[in-house]
């Protein structure tokens, strides 16, 4: 169930989330959720690069699975800090649940 929540923001930034809003053709609120959206995996995107959040942990603040996940750090050049253990053990775990 979608929640209503009111915010202040400064003069700057409600101009940008306006013209932004506008560009998309779009209302107010879209924007805002849309930039939140956004602003959601590009948070995760940066804790799984500083190594602050591990894969699966960056999936689950971006509000992706971790295949989405994978594609994202890809599509903007981050390395995966899988290594071939993980990959083994992943494999061990799907082998015990098919």
């Amino acid at each position: 169930m979608a929640k209503t929540m009111s915010i202040r923001m400064d003069d700057e930034s409600y101009r940008f989330l306006s013209k932004f809003a506008k560009d998309e053709r779009a209302d107010l609120s879209k924007a805002v959720r849309d930039v939140v959206c956004r602003g959601r995996i590009m948070l995760a995107i940066e804790r799984y690069k500083k190594g602050t959040s591990s894969l699966g942990r960056a999936a689950e603040m971006a509000g992706v699975t971790v295949a989405e996940m994978l594609a994202l750090l890809a599509e903007y050049g981050v390395k995966s800090r899988l290594e071939k253990e993980d990959y083994i053990e992943g494999l061990g775990n799907l082998a015990k649940v098919w």
